[in-house]
Parts: C-alpha cells; sequence; structure tokens
C-alpha cells in the first residue's frame, strides 16, 4: 500500500504554467495511474483518482459523499474550508434528498429545453458582437463576451434580473477566489441576502412568476416541499455555476483556438465538427479540475484501500489526458470520441446544465469566429492572465484585435 508519510507526495491544486494543460507537478502522477496520495493545503494527504476508468466507477459509487458538511470533507483552499459550512445544493448533497432536488431541475436543463433557448443564446452572442464591432478593436474578450452571453442566458432561464448583474458576477468573484476566507464568506452572505429579497418579490407577484425560480417559488415553496434556506441555496448554485463555468469555456476555448490555428482552421472549414470540437475542448481544458469527495465506507480499489473518512479527489485534467483512453492526448483532435470525458463530472452528480452549456459554448464560439475571422490576440500569449489552480480555471483577460 501506498505510504502516507511520503516526503515526495505531489501538492493538490497548482498552478497550471500553460492555461490548456494540467500543471507540470502533476506529471508524476500520470505515470502512477490510477491512484495517488497528493497533499492539500492544509498538509492532510488524500487520495488523488487518475484513471479515466476508475474515475467514472468511483463517481458512481455511493461510498463516496458529495456533502461537504461531513467533518472529513476535504478543502482545496481556506476559502472553501469556511464556505462549506453553509448551507449546500444539488453539487453538495447526497441522495436520497440530492435527487428530490434534481428531479426539481431536470426539466429545465433538458436537451429540448437547451435546443428551445437556442434562438434567444444566438440573438445574445450576436447583440455582444455588434457592441464589439461597434466600439471597434481592440477588446478584452471576457467583460466584453465570455461572460456577458452566459449571465445573460442564466438570467433569462432563472428568472434573475439581468440589470443586477455586476453586483452578482463580482460577489461570484469574490465566493471563487477572494483573497481570504472572510472575503468570500462575506460575499456568499451577500448573496444569500439577494436572493431572500428576490424570492419576496417572486411570492408577492400576483401574475406567474417568470424563470425557474419564479416556478419554484410557486410550486415548491409554498407547498413546503421546499424551504427557503434550500431554495437560496439551489439559486446561488445554479447562478454562480451557470455563468461561471460558461464563461471561463468560452474565453479559454477561444484562446486555445487561437493558439492552434490548424485546429481553428478545420473547424471553420467544417462547422459540422463543432459539437465534437465543443466536448475535445471541454476534455481538454478540464476548468473544474479537482471534485471532491469522502469515503463513508472502506473500498477496496486499484490494489489499495480507501477508509472510509478519507478524502477523495478527481483531478479531472489528468484523468481526460489518461493514455489508455485518449491516444496523443495532450493534442487537440476533432475527430476522436471525447464525449465519455469527466470534465462535467460523471454518476449521479454530473453537471446538470451540461445540455445548456453545450448549446452556449458552440454558438459562442462559431458565430464569434464567424463574424470575426481575422480574430487573433492583441497582445502576446504569454502576457495574457489566466486563473490559478485552486479555482475554476480559464482567462483573467483576453486583449483581441481583428
Amino acid at each position: 500500500m501506498t505510504d502516507m508519510t511520503e516526503s515526495h507526495t505531489v501538492a493538490f491544486p497548482q498552478n497550471r504554467t500553460c492555461p490548456y494543460h494540467p500543471p507540470t507537478a502533476y506529471d508524476p502522477l500520470r505515470d502512477t495511474r490510477p491512484l495517488a496520495r497528493v497533499r492539500l493545503y492544509d498538509g492532510r494527504l488524500v487520495w488523488m483518482v487518475t484513471g479515466h476508468t476508475l474515475a467514472r466507477t468511483l463517481l458512481a459509487d455511493p461510498r463516496l459523499s458529495t456533502d461537504p458538511n461531513r467533518p472529513e470533507f476535504p478543502a482545496t483552499n481556506a476559502r472553501f474550508a469556511e464556505i462549506r459550512r453553509r448551507k449546500t445544493a444539488l453539487l453538495g448533497v447526497d441522495d436520497p434528498e440530492h435527487r428530490v432536488q434534481r428531479r426539481m431541475m431536470i426539466p429545465s436543463f433538458t436537451l429540448k429545453r437547451a435546443a428551445e433557448l437556442r434562438p434567444r443564446i444566438q440573438q445574445i452572442v450576436d447583440e455582444r458582437i455588434d457592441a464589439m464591432v461597434a466600439q471597434g478593436p481592440p477588446a478584452e474578450l471576457v467583460s466584453a463576451f465570455a461572460l456577458p452571453v452566459p449571465s445573460m442566458v442564466i438570467c433569462a432561464l432563472l428568472g434573475v434580473p439581468y440589470a443586477d448583474h455586476e453586483f452578482f458576477e463580482g460577489q461570484s468573484r469574490r465566493l471563487l477566489r477572494g483573497p481570504t476566507a472572510a472575503d468570500s464568506m462575506d460575499a456568499r452572505a451577500r448573496m444569500e441576502s439577494y436572493f431572500e429579497e428576490l424570492i419576496d418579490r417572486k411570492q408577492k407577484q400576483a401574475e406567474v412568476s417568470d424563470g425557474v425560480l419564479g416556478e419554484l417559488v410557486r410550486e415548491r415553496l409554498r407547498d413546503g416541499e421546499l424551504d427557503r434556506e434550500e431554495l437560496i441555496a439551489m439559486a446561488i448554485i445554479l447562478l454562480v455555476a451557470g455563468h461561471e463555468t460558461t464563461a471561463n469555456m468560452i474565453s479559454l476555448g477561444t484562446y486555445t483556438l487561437l493558439q492552434h490555428p490548424d485546429s481553428l482552421a478545420e473547424l471553420r472549414a467544417d462547422p459540422g465538427l463543432l459539437p465534437a470540437a465543443v466536448d475535445e475542448l471541454m476534455r481538454m481544458l478540464s476548468i473544474a479540475d479537482g471534485l471532491l469527495r469522502v469515503a463513508v465506507e472502506d473500498i477496496e480499489v486499484a490494489g489499495e484501500t480507501i477508509r472510509a473518512g478519507d478524502g477523495v479527489v478527481f483531478s479531472t485534467s489528468v484523468i481526460n489526458r489518461d493514455e489508455a483512453v485518449y491516444a496523443d492526448p495532450d493534442t487537440l483532435d476533432w475527430h476522436r470520441p471525447a464525449r465519455h470525458h469527466v470534465a462535467f463530472g460523471f454518476g449521479i452528480h454530473q453537471c446538470l446544465g451540461q445540455n445548456l452549456a453545450r448549446a452556449e459554448m458552440e454558438i459562442a464560439l462559431h458565430t464569434l469566429f464567424e463574424r470575426l475571422p481575422t480574430l487573433r490576440l492583441a497582445v502576446p500569449a504569454e502576457e495574457i492572465p489566466f486563473k490559478p489552480g485552486d479555482t475554476i480555471q480559464g482567462m483573467l483577460e483576453l486583449p483581441v484585435t481583428w
């Protein structure tokens, strides 16, 4: 068995040296698949799953809990260690509670619903590009395009006023990467207060409330199927995850395509490759790198024993580069079967919004490069800042011109 006191244990998480590749410090973990030991920020040793087959097996194993309120649940930074004490929903609850919550939300995130939203997504994308063109180059693509597109889409779906976007986008940033744990806790408290007031307004509306939140207030809150604390927790996770993840995929996806001109040219020549390209980018970029679990029972796997109470981390960036599943995994290949990646997770907690995310990414990337065929970086690639390793991966800024 692995020696828990090994001094050479790799630290997790670490910053990437290239925004679309795993940290180079993770290279030894790729050589010791499918399971390794890593050290968290507080010195705790946890298991890291690095093999694709094992990841899909364990992500579907009910003996691993996603409940951050369990005292032995791992934390990857001090912010999360504090914020996990707040009420969680969906991603942070186990069955049977999770099953009840997910069933409430599934009708709003089906493939059919995503297809129905495509004309509205296209309209939003066109409007944002119109604004960029009207202003003229150069532009900062994160603030001008990558962030507002998913923010507008998720606001329309949930029934959150987009007029409040500066507030909730700012609080989301503080929540996910505030400078201190106290800052992130304050952001969470402000988000809770915001949704308290929004839910109050929706309860008082005589007409049918718009969006998913209005439906939950009308159909679930009033009959006691949801309490206010649960509804607020669901609203926060849906709003934050609904715009932060896709915004990062659009910005980092754009950067990656600009750094791979041959792959971009192939995509432009054959737009039919776009759905496959989106999944290949999801695999390659793995922006949510570090899914967390805690064992609630002993698990015998890969010649090791994961003991009850052990923390488990799934490094999606390493799992999605498993050479046993993906030939030449460090290259972009629109023709590989990449849809079984774990960038959206796997099992009962697989991303609820993946259909919507795929639709947004397809429309945003296709339209951006179609309407701005000379799009290019406005500064050298090495000067463009990207996010640290302890949060969702993506670009802090993306200066472009055309």
